[in-house]
């Protein structure tokens, strides 16, 4: 029995084949193979489909649907079988190219594989950078791109610049983000609210309350990070580091407040009958209809839970997020900027580990942020994302060696004639 989890990760949809055709050997040897996936391709090639669901967090943990890809397309409680009977579908409705907000310039781009490659990026737009696995598109954008942008814009030097002739263009933007899957924190005193910034407010509200101001205790006081309200024993965590040798670190709840964080006189405010930890304690989707006479709170919520994050609870710890959840907090944060245009954010593979409904939400997402005046650079594989950009950059032909070539750049539908482009040849169905 194998199992593996997201084998696709990273995978070009040729990769894709290559790969199926692998699994489905071992499978021809007498083996059994469990494989945890979002990719259609590989869900369509399995002999067997179990779903869980139906949404995620508190909302999911039930076994909705089992069966063959043909019984699964027609259960109606199956939201990936939706996706796969076409019933539910990721729109491609692109939104117009802009050309009046400028054009990136680079040229000469020549890190490991690049062979002297002049990328063009008009701004205002979704671009998509697309090639086979090994093809450069990571040594492109995020190698040579973005730190060369930092210099010229932040004035920050990374001696990790790729090598290349000079970038123009770069006066037409204010700012640069890249919107990895790194952690949103290292401990577990951070979490969604205090990242995107509107546990201020929730302190502030509880800071107010009748009982507060009369035993005197101010803001700081329902602080995870200052003495005197939090539990010093965990100090505000909830739980207690154990260091263990030669294996990860160990989480365990503190004894001392049972995982609430704060201490018995901090926990005997209410704010509308909850105390602070009941409201960390709260979903985002809670949250939402809790916080809706307060306009700060409530549309920071909104902002995750529009982005699919709805199931996570508002002091959610760092610790316990995916790679993709943390991008997302990372992506509503942005949103939330009110300023938030002439920015160009880079996003690598922002798919990764996201069933169908997800990327949908996701692609609301990105259009929102383009729509405000801002540039996204998306390096993806995922043919329902790549069909939404409005303009396209793939590298290759081949991996390694063999790639490092720019095989096209220019509007989306343009791809299609392109003879050697292996994405050309998998995005014909979808165009």
């Amino acid at each position: 029995l194998y199992v593996l989890d997201e084998p696709s990760i990273g995978l070009h949809s040729r990769d894709v084949d290559a790969l199926i055709a692998s699994l489905k050997r071992l499978v021809d040897l007498g083996n059994t193979l469990i494989v945890v996936e979002h990719d259609e391709e590989t869900i369509r090639s399995a002999d067997y489909v179990i779903e869980l669901g139906p949404a995620a967090g508190i909302h999911g943990g039930q076994l909705t649907a089992q069966g063959t890809v043909a019984q699964i397309s027609k259960d109606k409680h199956s939201i990936t079988g939706a996706y796969l009977s076409g019933a539910k579908e990721i729109p491609g409705e692109r939104l117009p190219l802009q050309t009046k907000q400028g054009i990136l310039k680079l040229y000469g781009a020549r890190a490991h594989n690049l062979k002297n490659v002049n990328l063009d990026i008009p701004l205002g737009n979704l671009i998509g950078v697309t090639g086979v696995s090994g093809g450069g598109k990571s040594t492109l954008i995020t190698e040579t791109l973005y730190p060369a942008l930092k210099y010229y814009l932040d004035g920050t030097f990374s001696d990790h610049m790729g090598a290349h002739d000079r970038l123009d263009g770069f006066h037409y933007l204010k700012s640069t983000y890249l919107v990895d899957q790194s952690p949103i924190g290292r401990t577990p005193r951070s979490n969604p609210a205090t990242y995107v910034g509107f546990f201020d407010d929730i302190r502030d509200l509880f800071s107010s309350t009748q009982d507060a101001r009369l035993k005197g205790f101010d803001k700081g006081r329902f602080s995870f990070n200052i003495k005197g309200g939090r539990c010093e024993k965990c100090q505000g965590g909830g739980v207690i580091k154990i260091e263990m040798q030669f294996l990860p670190d160990v989480y365990v709840t503190c004894d001392v407040c049972e995982g609430k964080r704060y201490n018995e006189e901090t926990l005997s405010i209410k704010y509308k009958g909850m105390t602070i930890f009941d409201i960390l304690n709260m979903t985002l989707t809670d949250g939402v209809d809790f916080f809706k006479n307060y306009p700060k709170i409530h549309r920071k919520l909104q902002l995750l839970v529009d982005v699919g994050l709805g199931y996570l609870k508002i002091g959610q710890p760092a610790p316990t997020l995916s790679g993709g959840e943390a991008q997302r907090i990372k992506l509503a944060h942005e949103l939330g900027k009110r300023e938030g245009n002439n920015a160009l954010y880079i996003l690598d593979e922002p798919t990764t580990g996201l069933h169908f409904d997800d990327i949908n939400k996701l692609m609301v997402t990105l259009k929102r942020l383009v729509q405000k005046g801002n540039t996204v650079v998306v390096i993806e594989h995922n043919l329902d994302v790549i069909k939404n950009c409005q303009y396209l950059v793939d590298l290759g032909p081949e991996g390694g060696a063999e790639g490092g070539n720019l095989v096209f750049q220019g509007p989306t539908q343009d791809i299609l004639t392109v003879k050697n482009s292996y994405t050309a040849k998998y995005l014909k169905k979808y165009l």
